[in-house]
């Protein structure tokens, strides 16, 4: 190599040796920079284990009430409502007058009638008189047997005229009865569409009122096809009437979101399912002391369920994807894997009863879930279970 290429070669050299020196001292940099290893660290989560609960599920199903009777009042004969003895929303007794109607036809019918049973019984009193002075004449033979019979028949024609005018007065009485109407059983008073002096009849539309009996109410609710199956497979009993007689009480929730204080007893379901919907009707019977709860109100029964040694999971622990629910559970290893449950929900909103899926001792992670992948490695911060378990099952 000549003088002159090696005056060229030196400068450029010494450049590239600079150049690499540099870039290592930027890679030693890079390397000790405070966030570079944080991209590595563990983080810690909280983990509770298993332990299986005695809890208590409840179904709720909205459900509309109706009182043990709702009788329609309604009059039997014309006339005008001549006076009102109740107000609307009154508790009345079976037996009370509720209203009076005036129809003096009726008043004038009993009347005639009391006259013509006298008119009957001295028709009766004239012909047995009559039998009575033949007989004797006929046992002497002094006239004939057929003047007897003749006598007789006639007693027999007026008596029936007699038991006819009876008949006829006990009907003026009856529909004379039909002017004042009364309660036919205990209840509250509903509307009164009719005032004094409205002109009414059997065939008008409008009852004059209605008296509901709430001395027991009936909520009634309904069932789809797989709660009544679910229902007969866990409901012990060999015929529908056991199984209803085997459920727990049940509650009532009133719109405001109080408990009804009475419990009830689910007392019937019907034999056929709804066609057009897919649900069974069913019926709870509650005392209503005090008529508290009115006809045509709503509420939502609840009926508990227990569950002995259940696998309960917070619903904080538990994630979705496409209706199916998931767990993180911790390996061994220290990671957690993903783990899919089959759960039983809880009304209160704060748990699971997990069906499947999981076992007594496995370890779950209870929050920070969003930020989990399959494998990850976590550090362990673990959860009283103890008052974990009564903050959800309070």
């Amino acid at each position: 190599m000549n003088k002159q290429a090696t005056y060229w070669l030196a400068p450029l050299l010494f450049l590239s040796l600079a150049l690499t020196a540099c870039g290592g001292n930027d890679q030693k940099a890079a390397a000790g920079a405070p966030g570079a290893a944080g991209a590595g660290e563990v983080k810690d989560y909280p983990v509770i284990t298993i332990v299986p609960q005695t809890t208590t599920l409840y179904s709720e199903y909205p459900a509309t009430i109706q009182g043990q009777q709702n009788i329609e009042i309604r009059p039997k004969i014309d006339g005008y409502v001549d006076r009102i003895y109740v107000d609307e929303g009154a508790t009345v007794r079976r037996g009370q007058p509720l209203f009076q109607i005036s129809a003096p036809q009726y008043e004038q019918g009993v009347r005639t009638a009391e006259a013509n049973i006298k008119i009957a019984q001295a028709d009766v009193n004239a012909a047995q008189m009559q039998v009575e002075k033949v007989r004797p004449l006929v046992e002497k033979n002094i006239i004939s047997q057929y003047e007897l019979q003749s006598a007789q028949f006639t007693l027999q024609a007026k008596q029936a005229q007699l038991a006819q005018a009876r008949a006829t007065l006990a009907n003026a009485r009856t529909n004379l009865g039909y002017t004042s109407i009364t309660s036919p059983v205990n209840g509250v008073v509903g509307t009164i569409p009719h005032k004094i002096g409205s002109l009414v009849s059997s065939t008008t539309p409008e009852p004059l009122t209605t008296v509901s009996n709430i001395g027991n109410i009936y909520a009634y609710f309904s069932i789809n096809e797989k709660q009544a199956l679910e229902f007969a497979k866990n409901t012990k009993g060999a015929t529908s009437e056991e199984r209803l007689a085997s459920l727990p009480p049940v509650s009532l929730m009133l719109p405001n979101g109080s408990e009804f204080p009475q419990k009830g007893k689910v007392e019937t379901a019907s034999g056929l399912i709804n066609t057009e919907t897919g649900s069974i009707s069913v019926r709870a019977t509650f005392p209503n002391p005090g008529n508290i709860i009115r006809s045509g109100s709503s509420g939502v029964v609840r009926i508990p369920q227990t569950v002995d040694s259940a696998i309960v999971i917070p619903q904080k622990s538990t994630y979705e994807i496409q209706g199916k629910r998931f767990v993180y559970v911790l390996e061994s290893t220290g990671t957690v894997r993903s783990a899919e449950v089959q759960v039983m929900e809880s009304s209160n909103g704060k748990y699971f009863v997990a069906e499947e899926g999981l076992n007594p001792g496995d370890r779950i992670v209870l929050e920070g879930i969003a930020t989990l992948r399959e494998g990850a490695p976590i550090k362990v911060r673990p959860v009283n279970v103890d008052s974990l378990y009564r903050s959800l099952l309070q």
